[in-house]
């Protein structure tokens, strides 16, 4: 439907450009040619020749290519050479006037964003898979774009930036990734990027314009009620009235994200490095875990948001702060141990007690700033504990050479916090199962060695699988009249005495009942969610078996089931003793 509107519009302009060139075209040619006919030719025994109207556009017609194949049926006469003269100069004339019209038609920025569009709908109407849309293509989204691509997800992008559109096209994506120029919070546009299609599952809010997230939100949330909704959002206000939409919303926000990351990392010495591993990042090694200091003085450099989402998380674990802002803090802030007002230098640092800190936090929002800090703090205290934010994605390389602890960039947490909502929600409940009791730090040692034993060196597969007929075709009709025990499902369909390079972190049940860690002897049921995380080709092998009876048999009996009729007759018949 979007792509006919777009295609009604393109003809609407090129029809409101061209009318007037195309009349004067067919004015100029219709009296160039009733001209050609009326005027007398040459006198052929004793009759006076008139050319034929077929003629006389035959002759007009390869005149204006400049052709010029001479005078047909016969030698013109004075009078039709003359008439030729005046026609060949007006169409001329005409000929430029309509050429023009044409360049200023290409040119016209309304043809080219409805062609754009009608090209941006066709390409959505294409997408045979289930989709996302992301609206903004910043550092979060491009970034966002990225895993989706490495993960075989279709996304549709819309963005006001057009260069940001122009650099999508450039990009090498391994799935098709079509983007639009426009404001996404136009519903139009939302529309032609397919929110309506039930194959759409999600629409991901990114832009940097916190009430053009919100608008967004709405707008989604009235054209498709079922849709999930992920917005990225920083500012309190906006999140309460995001979580008032409706239907199932998901608010990120990276300051209070990282935060929360930074206080279970205090906990669980393998949590950073197992979190940032598990979406991928491979500068994380699991054997070398972060060890923020549980005990003593930390120091908040820049008393924003991430700042007070910091200091939140770090008083809950009985941590002491000190607070080190160019701006007043609110009076009823309780639980700061020294504020010190003015901008971080070295004699700020001193006066909060960097002699004394364990950790330093810098939460400005410059690059520069935050950096010069980190020099300043360890030239004063060079064992401290650094957590540093990184504002810009094109400032990697600085802040990778700067060597902190642990890089705090808004837009990575925010974009990888996302893609684990879309890819793997139940990792979720499988944290909160770590960090709600500290006295599983050795079991989540043994999951991550459990887990790093499976998938060796290689970059983690963590993924959803619903067992439903459309996913699991074979093994939903197994189960509807027996069990299947997780341990054979795991197993190699080209050799049942391996295991597949793949594991089981969760499995959630109708009736919102979630198991983590389940064993093998655990029954599959239809409708189970499960948590997996592990390498690419053993998911395939995963799937392949799921989804054919005969391999499904082999794995859980070790016998290979008969396939042809006579076979089949003749297990019946003798049995497989026999065999």
């Amino acid at each position: 439907m979007a792509a006919s509107v777009d295609l009604s519009r393109v003809t609407f302009i090129v029809l409101r450009e061209m009318r007037r060139p195309i009349l004067a075209i067919i004015i100029v040619y219709s009296l160039a040619i009733a001209g050609m006919i009326i005027m007398p030719g040459p006198v052929v025994n004793g009759e006076t020749q008139y050319l034929s109207i077929f003629h006389a556009f035959y002759f007009m017609t390869y005149t204006a290519t400049t052709t010029g194949f001479g005078e047909i049926p016969f030698s013109f006469s004075n009078a039709q050479r003359s008439w030729a003269i005046v026609c060949l100069y007006i169409s001329v004339i005409t000929w430029f006037y309509a050429i023009g019209s044409i360049i200023r038609l290409i040119q016209n920025p309304y043809l080219a964003k409805a062609l754009a569009e009608h090209e941006f709908s066709n390409k959505v109407e294409r997408i045979s898979s289930d989709f996302i849309i992301i609206c903004g293509f910043g550092d979060t989204g491009s970034v966002l774009a990225r895993g989706l691509s490495d993960a075989r997800l279709t996304a549709v992008v819309i963005d006001s930036n057009e260069e940001r559109i122009k650099a999508l096209k450039l990009r090498d994506y391994k799935v098709p990734m079509p983007g639009l120029f426009a404001d996404a919070s136009v519903p139009k546009h939302l529309i032609e990027a397919g929110i309506r299609r039930a194959d759409c599952k999600a629409i991901v809010s990114v832009t940097s314009n916190e009430e053009t997230n919100l608008k967004i939100s709405a707008v989604a949330r009235i054209l498709n009620p079922n849709i999930d909704v992920i917005t990225k959002s920083k500012v309190e206000i906006w999140e309460e009235t995001l979580a008032t939409i409706g239907g199932k919303v998901h608010i990120i926000d990276p300051f209070k994200t990282y935060a929360q990351l930074l206080a279970s990392s205090i906990e669980q010495r393998y949590f950073y490095s197992f979190n940032n591993w598990l979406v991928g990042d491979k500068s994380t090694e699991l054997n070398q875990p972060l060890c923020p200091p549980k005990d003593g003085l930390w120091i908040i450099c820049g008393f924003g948001r991430m700042g007070q989402e910091i200091k939140r998380a770090l008083n809950k674990k009985g941590l002491k702060t000190a607070i080190i802002d160019p701006q007043p803090i609110s009076p009823d802030e309780d639980n700061v141990e020294t504020f010190v007002l003015g901008l971080t230098t070295a004699r700020t640092l001193k006066l909060a007690g960097i002699e004394q800190a364990v950790g330093i936090v810098t939460g400005t929002d410059d690059d520069g700033q935050n950096v010069s800090i980190l020099l300043n703090a360890r030239s004063i205290n060079p064992h401290i504990f650094t957590v540093l934010r990184q504002n810009s994605h094109e400032n990697a390389v600085a802040f990778k050479a700067a060597k902190a602890d642990m890089i705090m960039q808004p837009s990575l947490v925010a974009a990888r916090r996302i893609m684990l909502l879309l890819k793997a929600p139940l990792l979720k409940p499988f944290f909160k199962y770590f960090v709600a009791n500290h006295d599983r730090v050795h079991e989540m040692n043994d999951v991550i060695s459990w887990v790093q034993e499976s998938v060796g060196d290689k970059v983690p597969l963590v993924t959803s699988f619903h067992v439903t007929q459309k996913n699991a075709k074979a093994l939903v009709g197994f189960l509807e009249n027996d069990l299947f025990q997780l341990g054979d499902l795991l197993k190699d369909p080209r050799d049942r005495t391996q295991l597949l390079d793949l594991v089981v972190l969760v499995v959630k049940s109708t009736g919102e009942s979630v198991e983590v860690l389940p064993g093998s002897n655990y029954s599959v049921k239809i409708n189970d969610q499960l948590l997996l995380c592990g390498t690419d080709f053993s998911y395939r092998l995963f799937q392949a078996t799921v989804n054919n009876e005969y391999k499904l048999y082999h794995v859980r009996t070790g016998l290979r089931q008969p396939r042809s009729y006579f076979m089949q007759w003749y297990v019946r018949k003798i049995g497989r003793e026999g065999l």
